[in-house]
């Protein structure tokens, strides 16, 4: 497989959009666990656990939105 410049570029871009998403959810999960999770273990983490855990995480703020309890 041979790629001009201009598409190695672009596929690095690419790499480096998604290598921010995966922090920035390994970060997000960090911080709603509150020390449950480390970040190291939250970057270990698959895509699908990560969407999961996000999943479980927007149930939880709006079960608590709902119920009047403090989340933060």
């Amino acid at each position: 497989m041979t790629m001009d410049s201009d598409s190695i570029m672009g596929l690095v871009d690419q790499m480096e959009k998604d290598t921010n998403n995966i922090r920035q959810e390994a970060l997000k999960i960090t911080w709603y666990m509150r020390g449950g999770i480390s970040y190291e273990a939250a970057l270990n983490l698959s895509s699908t656990e990560r969407t999961l855990i996000n999943e479980i995480i927007k149930e939880n703020l709006e079960t608590t939105k709902k119920s009047g309890l403090p989340f933060f």
